[in-house]
């Protein structure tokens, strides 16, 4: 049976402007798609994004939940769109509070917003509630970008008993810096859920920045990928210590080597 692959991005062209990150993630889904695998994307859906260009669409069916995030009730919205050209299908997490009515990380102004602690908690657990909706049991989940460092925790903690993630192991992608400022001193207050406890987020700082996010993703990951050859020396020195697997820059011509190193993990 083919492996099922949950890939939860950041951002992915077309929908956003060309990056490093929004490139990746639209090319390795469809990659990986076009190997034989079997795959579901997740993005949020940044108040950027042209929904009629993008032919983005409500699905009813998975929509309607309400996430509390900081002691407040947040509709979660789900859209869907295929990239055209390719057979890969997107979801979006939506919430007219925290993406609709807002540009992307930053502001018009170029500053981070605010409550970008409690955007990421929502995106996060949006992707997992939806899953959980979906009942579709990945064998691998992908993280790329910041904006997926918590799933990792999640994965193992709060949902560990979701029948969904019983068995699912977690990669996380290392890009460079795209977050200025830190969280704030709230975010791991927002964070805690189920068993994703204060006891757990003890040994970090009370200011998440980048650095912190990355350790985060990677205390929780079952293996982490150098997807830039300009990736922070302190989080791959970190993983490395860790003891977990690595898998150095693979370069333009990444698929084969991304597919064994899904392999890899499986079997560990």
């Amino acid at each position: 049976m083919a492996k099922k692959i949950l890939f939860i991005n950041q951002e992915i062209t077309p929908y956003v402007p060309d990056s490093e990150l929004s490139l990746m993630g639209k090319a390795l889904p469809q990659a990986i798609q076009e190997k034989g695998y079997e795959i579901r994307t997740f993005m949020p859906k940044w108040g950027n994004i042209n929904e009629r260009r993008g032919q983005l669409h409500e699905v009813q069916r998975l929509s309607g939940m309400n996430l509390i995030i900081n002691d407040t009730d947040h509709p979660l919205i789900i859209k869907v769109a295929t990239i055209q050209n390719t057979r890969v299908q997107v979801y979006f997490i939506d919430n007219d509070d925290y993406f609709s009515k807002r540009q992307m990380i930053v502001n018009e102004a170029g500053e981070d917003y605010p409550d970008n602690d409690e955007r990421t908690i929502f995106f996060a657990r949006g992707v997992l509630e939806t899953v959980n909706k979906l009942r579709w049991a990945p064998d691998i989940i992908h993280c790329q970008g910041w904006m997926s460092a918590v799933i990792p925790l999640y994965i193992k903690t709060a949902y560990h008993e979701e029948p969904s993630f019983a068995n699912t192991k977690v990669v996380t992608s290392l890009f460079p810096k795209t977050l200025n400022k830190d969280l704030g001193e709230n975010f791991k207050k927002c964070l805690e859920f189920r068993d994703a406890n204060a006891p757990l987020l003890k040994k970090y700082n009370d200011n998440f920045d980048f650095e912190e996010l990355g350790k985060l993703a990677i205390d929780y990951s079952d293996g982490i990928i150098e997807a830039n050859q300009h990736i922070d020396e302190n989080l791959l020195k970190y993983a490395e210590e860790k003891g977990l697997p690595v898998l150095k820059y693979a370069g333009e011509d990444f698929a084969d080597a991304y597919e064994s190193f899904y392999d890899q993990i499986c079997q560990e």
